[in-house]
């Protein structure tokens, strides 16, 4: 990926644009998408009520990209999903923008069984709102409430249906909208929920279909604006930290591709996903083993388990109905990242199909995280090794509420994944002190209904190659015996997973429970096979009942793991378009067919997350909940990859007594010393 530094860069950053595609895995460019677009154009395929909902880069096959090198010509080509406004048509173009050629357009048939709509474009927020703000019906009900004197400030919410199968549903596109006041132009909305409205939308149609008006519960007027003008005085008792890299970072960036100590990955961007990254590896000796060819977080789905009418239906699919790439935020120096910062641009496409850059939609830097590894020998001499990081992430806001993730790059070849949930509560109205058995009072009048932020990470796996086998390692207890005469014994159980269905696993934290990717042919210098493990935090799963719609269309979370065989079509755990879509769609669908997982190409599909029980702490803007798994290698490495960390302060305490130490050096295990 060629790409142009910024002159206007932050000082202490340095940020890559992607501008001309040198890679087969670089993201998206500007010129690609704008190319794209003038291609469908050029064919007909664009009138005035033409909007592109997504547009999403092919990867070449697996076998064109180990074919390929340096200096060969590209073929970029991209997925474009094309919806007529005026008649809710939706098609896909596959267009071949190195060759300007469209090889596949088909009609998207989303007026069938089992449906599916296209993501939202933006437009559609707006028009959804003209469209209540229209509405007599609507208008009616806030004046029976008494809130005439707020029509014109209301705030319109834009929902996700769900699937429901009602007749004037099904096969269209359709929004469900809450009401919020404002009592000013700045004023936080989510503070003043007009509880028991909720009006249902036909975008295509341009009409309100019915309103569900139900119950006099008073909204609640107190703000929930958090700015510093809002909340101050600002407190003074912090005093300053600064992270300070003179001699620059240990990192090199090279369009997409980055290096750091034993680590080289490619980062990626999509429009769904968001940060992407690309055949990750870890240097051994003077080899580069690959661990992973391609790793995302693909599609979360936030359940709520409210009975009420204005949250019953309500199960967001993040990705895969409103688009994480589309929504990232443009990060900043000092706010969302500390240090020397390395950024990353990022194109995605209008709703019209034009190119749109994110500034800094990708921020990479280092950071210290305490002690790696320690002894003190018997002579009492301490060797000391710090731990540090690359961190790479980026950070989504999807209406009320802010996802970040994070991926953690160890120099003991360790990577963990971590998601960051932050924003507003979805907020409901109820009578101050009343008790409700699905949502927890935060504020005078202010219930937040109980519900889960379910991710899906997607680690297509490589160890050492492409054919993998996978196995469940945990904890047997022995009875006490001829085995265990003593009492005091315990073993572990490896047990192959070999098929689609023997891999659809739940975590267990009581068995310590782990699952490891191996090698099919290579082996580390104790003869056992090279292996990553992936290890699971084992939050909760789906709590919705099998019977629930949303049990079934968001059935990838009713497990930890589920195991498949490498397909190129297989993205997106949901299925490409979870929007308004019947039960059955993606994970549960391909693994009906039970492929073999013994000795191929394998694919982790991992679940994680938390249930969130809100908390009077929540308000009015939520502290970060951190959640996440770590994928670890175990026997893939012959020792400790870390013995040549250097002992100066770059990295670790000299030897010594504490006297004796450099400045900057400390005892403390803290990521943050």
């Amino acid at each position: 990926m060629a790409h142009r530094p910024d002159p206007t860069h932050t000082h202490g950053s340095r940020v890559t644009t992607p501008i001309e595609a040198t890679h087969p895995l670089d993201p998206l460019n500007g010129d690609e998408i704008a190319a794209a677009r003038r291609i469908l154009a050029d064919a007909g395929h664009f009138t005035e009520r033409t909007r592109v909902p997504r547009m999403l880069a092919v990867d070449p096959s697996k076998e064109a990209l180990a074919a390929w090198s340096p200096g060969d010509p590209l073929d970029r080509r991209i997925l474009v999903t094309l919806l007529e406004r005026d008649t809710g048509v939706a098609s896909e173009a596959l267009v071949s923008v190195s060759r300007g050629e469209i090889d596949d357009l088909r009609v998207l048939p989303n007026t069938e069984a089992p449906f599916g709509q296209p993501q939202y474009l933006f437009e559609e927020y707006e028009d959804a709102a003209v469209i209540v703000q229209a509405s007599e019906e609507w208008r009616a009900a806030m004046r029976r409430r008494g809130l005439e004197e707020h029509i014109e400030l209301a705030f319109c919410s834009p929902l996700a249906p769900g699937f429901f199968g009602r007749e004037d549903e099904v096969g269209r596109r359709i929004v469900r909208s809450h009401t919020y006041l404002r009592l000013d132009e700045r004023d936080s909305p989510w503070a003043h929920p007009v509880e028991g409205l909720v009006v249902h939308v036909d975008l295509t149609e341009r009409r309100v279909i019915r309103i569900d008006d139900e119950g006099d519960v008073p909204v609640p007027m107190a703000h929930g604006n958090y700015d510093l003008e809002t909340q101050g005085p600002t407190r003074e008792s912090l005093k300053p930290i600064e992270i300070t890299q003179p001699e620059g970072p240990s990192f090199s960036v090279d369009g997409s591709l980055v290096r750091w100590e034993n680590w080289t990955f490619r980062v990626g961007f999509t429009q769904q996903e968001g940060l992407v990254l690309n055949r990750i590896a870890f240097r051994d000796g003077d080899e580069d083993r690959s661990v992973a060819h391609r790793a995302s977080v693909p599609e979360m789905v936030v359940p709520y388990g409210d009975t009420s009418i204005s949250r019953h239906w309500i199960s967001y699919f993040d990705a895969g109905e409103y688009l994480l790439g589309k929504n990232a935020n443009s990060l900043s120096l000092g706010c969302d990242c500390l240090g020397v910062i390395h950024y990353f641009d990022a194109f995605v496409p209008d709703d019209h199909g034009n190119p749109v850059k994110i500034p800094q939609a990708v921020c990479m830097h280092e950071e210290d995280y305490g002690i790696l590894w320690k002894h003190t020998d018997l002579e009492g001499r301490p060797e000391v090794r710090r731990s540090r990081r690359l961190v790479v992430s980026s950070f989504s806001t999807i209406g009320n509420y802010d996802y970040g993730f994070f991926w953690y790059f160890y120099l003991d070849g360790s990577i963990q994944v971590e998601a960051k949930a932050t924003g507003i509560v979805f907020a409901g109205a109820g009578l101050p002190g009343a008790e409700n058995p699905h949502a927890t009072e935060i504020a005078p009048g202010i219930f937040t209904p109980v519900h889960q932020h379910l991710f899906c990470a997607r680690i297509d796996a490589a160890i050492d190659g492409e054919d993998n086998t996978l196995h469940e390692i945990e904890t047997v207890r022995i009875p006490t015996g001829p085995d265990n005469p003593y009492g005091n014994a315990f073993t572990w159980s490896d047990t192959q997973l070999a098929t689609e269905l023997e891999a659809q696993r739940l975590a267990d934290g009581l068995t310590s429970r782990v699952w490891e990717v191996r090698s099919a042919h290579r082996k580390n210098h104790v003869g056992q096979p090279t292996g990553y493990r992936l290890i699971p935090e084992g939050k909760g799963l789906l709590a919705a009942q099998p019977e629930s719609s949303v049990h079934g269309r968001a059935n990838f979370a009713t497990k930890h793991l589920w195991g498949t065989r490498y397909a190129p079509d297989e993205l997106y755990p949901a299925g490409p378009y979870p929007n308004a879509h019947a039960p059955g769609a993606g994970l549960p669908e391909w693994t009906r067919r039970n492929r073999s997982l013994d000795g191929e190409d394998l694919v982790l599909w991992h679940v994680f997350g938390p249930t969130h029980f809100p908390r009077t702490e929540d308000w009015p803007i939520m502290p970060v909940d951190y959640s996440g798994f770590w994928f670890k290698p175990h026997g893939f490495l012959d020792r400790n990859p870390a013995l040549d960390l250097p002992e100066d302060a770059r990295a670790s305490c000299a030897p010594g007594d504490g006297a004796d130490a450099p400045a900057g050096c400390c005892s403390s295990d803290s990521p943050h010393d």
